[in-house]
């Protein structure tokens, strides 16, 4: 069932939907992280929306509806599951909005979301984010303490619902081989994996969430929240430049400010188009 602005009731036979993919977290073609955006023109079941998304097949599908000027109701959805914080996708509809002049690039938006109001504000080029810091607790994960896959352990943490685990160095993490049932047995929801940088970056990573249909996430906003905060702890750096080293790849500019994380990154529009949603 549908509800007009006015509030009333409408129920068309067929609803065209605005859907749109961004690669955020890039600026080249067919790299980063790949997010739908769906404009609403109408207010839609939640259903509705996991249908869509599970339709689009992406790691998420963020949901966008009007309500007031630079003002966005926000929510996310992977293949199986509504989630609480997507950076990559935030980035996306935000690329989206002011590029497409659908706001204003020198006032931010802000979106209304599960996780509290976010800003995001176009800066030098970039799409920067307003996100919560993502607290980390040091621990020692029960069942990778020594090894991940092969690859040596050298620190762990623990988040909402999520792991960290960090690895000796950057090859460490490139050549990590999950065995997905296995992970997906001895995770929550998902499991970072990163290590110390090198001369082109302060940090890598990968993030694995099989418990909520992503097998491996190429860029992962959120999953850089939490990151700030343990690397912040243990080299009391407060910016830092990141590569998640997935198969596509991404790169994210992150900065620590109080208790708030700023994640700036660049996209690309690759399709825009139309789902038609028939109503029986």
């Amino acid at each position: 069932m549908f509800h007009q602005p006015n509030g009333s009731l409408f129920i068309p036979t067929v609803m065209e939907l605005p859907i749109i993919t961004v690669d955020a977290f890039t600026e080249t073609p067919f790299a980063g992280n790949p997010a739908a955006i769906c404009l609403l023109p109408w207010e839609i079941s939640e259903q509705a929306m996991q249908w869509i998304a599970a339709e689009m097949n992406l790691s998420e599908t963020a949901f966008l509806e009007t309500k007031g000027d630079q003002l966005y109701k926000l929510r996310w959805f992977t293949p199986t599951s509504e989630v609480s914080l997507c950076g990559h996708a935030t980035l996306a509809a935000a690329f989206l909005m002011f590029t497409e002049e659908l706001a204003k690039p020198e006032k931010p938006i802000v979106f209304q979301t599960k996780s509290g109001d976010l800003e995001a504000a176009m800066v030098e080029g970039y799409v920067e984010l307003n996100f919560p810091l993502v607290p980390t607790e040091t621990a020692t994960h029960n069942y990778f303490t020594k090894y991940f896959f092969g690859q040596k352990v050298v620190g762990a943490a623990k988040l909402s619902k999520n792991w960290i685990l960090e690895l000796e160095n950057p090859k460490a993490v490139e050549f990590v081989l999950p065995v997905w049932q296995e992970l997906a047995i001895h995770s929550e929801q998902g499991l970072i994996i990163t290590c110390q940088g090198d001369e082109n970056y302060d940090i890598y990573s990968r993030y694995f969430a099989p418990n909520i249909g992503i097998e491996e996430d190429p860029v992962t906003g959120f999953a850089h929240c939490a990151l700030m905060d343990y690397w912040h702890k243990k080299s009391g750096k407060k910016s830092l430049k990141a590569f998640q080293a997935s198969k596509r790849g991404g790169e994210l500019l992150v900065e620590l400010k109080a208790d708030r994380v700023y994640l700036k990154g660049k996209a690309v529009k690759m399709f825009e188009g139309l789902m038609n949603i028939r109503l029986e």
